[in-house]
């Protein structure tokens, strides 16, 4: 190799650092201005929530940055003294934790079960339970709301949480299952000739292994049960919502109540925005983890 190319190959390995260095910070500032969009409707609700209402309604709430007297927190004073959204809140956590933690605690069982048990039929199970993924929610309303109405939970807190738990059941089995069956069958093996049973195992041994998958299970779950509104509208007390139905009956027995709708839907959104900062390492660690296996 002459010195020449040398030179050349050290202005090219240069060039190629500049060049890797400057696309590292162009994809952070293209990141952190994504991350500044998606938020910038959390920030406007949050600011429409803290202005009075009469300047909400002739103006856009970014005005508050050029008259920011107009920022209040009459609406939240008035939202907590409001029983019908405050009992609603509560309503919507008495259903989003027993649905998240018995599909988390179910789908992990039925998950090991699949992936590291052997038994007649296992495989075909599998499949039946990974087909209910693809049945829409609205083909179950009916039938549902029929059984639940002979059983006598229709329109009731226990009958929301059994809708979402069973319709919840299937993603929670597939996911879980695919992590399980990645675990060595050396371990499992191993911890079962040291006389472990398998409930045993499964919660000392695997449970253990799975925290990001289940940690992404518990949010996805959260989420979509914290949000609904269409099995809530359906299958909840109409005389205790969860929040999301409250909100809707808000504004339409008073069209223009933005004192009460502005922070009570804040309030329903950054309950879930929190639970998901919380856990996001788990939850990128959970979905990296399946990306590479």
């Amino acid at each position: 190799m002459t010195s020449t190319e040398t030179v050349v190959r050290a202005k090219q390995s240069l060039a190629t650092r500049i060049a890797a260095r400057a696309g590292g910070v162009g994809m952070r500032i293209f990141l952190v201005v994504i991350a500044l969009f998606w938020l910038t409707p959390t920030a406007g609700l949050l600011l429409s929530s803290l202005r009075d209402p009469a300047e909400a309604d002739l103006s856009g709430w970014w005005q508050v940055f050029s008259h920011p007297s107009q920022l209040t927190v009459d609406g939240y004073d008035q939202l907590l003294n409001n029983e019908v959204v405050t009992d609603s809140l509560f309503t919507t956590v008495l259903i989003t934790v027993p649905a998240t933690a018995l599909v988390v605690l179910i789908g992990a069982l039925a998950g090991y079960a699949f992936a590291c048990m052997d038994f007649p039929g296992r495989d075909w199970w599998f499949l039946l339970v990974v087909g209910l993924l693809v049945v829409p929610v609205q083909v179950a309303l009916i039938p549902v709301s029929k059984l639940f109405g002979e059983i006598g939970i229709f329109q009731t807190t226990t009958g929301v949480i059994l809708f979402h738990t069973a319709f919840g059941l299937p993603f929670a089995v597939f996911l879980l299952h695919n992590f399980f069956s990645e675990i060595p069958r050396e371990l499992l093996e191993a911890a079962r000739l040291d006389g472990a049973g398998e409930l045993r195992l499964f919660f000392r041994v695997v449970l253990p292994l799975a925290g990001p998958a289940i940690a992404s299970l518990a949010i996805f779950q959260f989420l979509w049960v914290w949000n609904d509104m269409l099995v809530a509208l359906i299958f909840a007390d109409s005389g205790d919502p969860p929040i999301t139905v409250a909100l809707q009956q808000q504004a339409r027995q008073f069209s223009n109540n933005i004192d009460v709708l502005g922070p009570g839907a804040f309030v329903s959104m950054i309950i879930p925005l929190a639970v998901f900062f919380a856990f996001q390492k788990q939850f990128v660690s959970g979905v990296m983890a399946g990306a590479v296996k």
